[in-house]
């Protein structure tokens, strides 16, 4: 072993997360909704509405898949919580993002969270930390979805010899979100503008890190001003897909998969272009003002819209 002591595997391996709970109602639904664009651009989008609004009569508003993220919020370390690793929270970065959706989200509903630790992994000046979170609906003890979160933590690795790095992984390999850009025009690109408030809509669905709103905390973190939560433009990219491949359906989502590349600045454009493979959607977000990759991934479809 290294002589860094800020990690230590085999009490963190052995570790029992505690059950967390999270409760929400349509209300929370549609603020998340308009956190990640919905309407964004048309406040009566026939596509969009219904993450919103009871349209045509409808008795329960739609979920959005990435609302799931949100079930995590209360699962994941803060610093001092997990025994056998000391972190700064501040040198914390979200790395990726996986999520399987097991059935159609409730408008409303309490949630049961199992957290676990799915992955550990010594990057020598940082270490890797996968979490994941299963989300039952408490009242049927339904398993409705799964997200594992790879949080980057800066200053905790090294505590492994250098030569033999280690590693741990609890799920299977073909779930890792390594994916190639096909280098064909994509099938389908959608273009969305973030507004400036966009951060500080989207922090009202849970995610209140100053890193989103605090210039002074943002410039101390080496940002000009306060960037986009990486889950936001998650959201804005699956958004996209829904839109574009699933015909406005988001109940064809299987599972998706995020690995964030750049931070985004709210009021900047963001372009999703989608590629087609079979019932699998790889898609890559760029920053038009910058023409840089933000984030790229994958989606797994439950089916093809019929129109496809």
């Amino acid at each position: 072993m290294a002589g860094n002591s800020a990690c230590n595997p085999q009490l963190l391996l052995s570790h029992k997360f505690p059950e967390t709970t999270y409760t929400y109602t349509e209300r929370d639904v549609a603020v998340y909704a308009l956190g990640v664009g919905a309407c964004g651009r048309d406040a009566v989008d026939t596509s969009e509405l219904k993450y919103v609004h009871h349209e045509n009569g409808l008795q329960f508003i739609k979920v959005l898949p990435t609302f799931s993220t949100l079930f995590t919020l209360n699962s994941l370390p803060r610093g001092a919580d997990l025994p056998g690793l000391e972190f700064d929270p501040r040198l914390l970065l979200h790395g990726q993002q996986y999520i399987e959706i097991y059935k159609p989200l409730p408008s409303n509903a309490i949630i049961q969270n199992k957290v676990s630790l799915a992955g550990l992994h010594d990057k020598g000046k940082a270490a890797i930390l996968e979490i994941e979170t299963r989300s039952y609906e408490k009242e049927s003890g339904e398993l409705l979805s799964m997200n594992r979160t790879s949080i980057f933590l800066r200053g905790a690795g090294g505590f492994s010899d250098p030569s033999k790095p280690f590693t741990y992984t609890n799920y299977p390999a073909n779930q890792a979100p390594t994916i190639k850009i096909p280098e064909s025009q994509p099938f389908a690109a959608l273009e969305d503008c973030t507004q400036p408030s966009q951060a500080l809509l989207y922090r009202l669905s849970g995610d209140y890190n100053p890193l989103h709103s605090d210039p002074m905390i943002a410039k101390v973190a080496g940002f000009s001003r306060p960037i986009l939560h990486g889950l936001c433009t998650l959201g804005f990219a699956v958004r996209a897909i829904i839109k574009c491949i699933c015909k406005g359906d988001p109940d064809m989502i299987k599972n998706i998969s995020g690995r964030f590349l750049l931070h985004v600045y709210p009021s900047e454009t963001l372009v999703t272009e989608m590629w087609l493979e079979g019932l699998r959607v790889i898609y890559r977000v760029k920053a038009k003002e910058r023409n840089r990759a933000v984030l790229s991934g994958y989606v797994h479809l439950n089916g093809l819209a019929s129109s496809l």
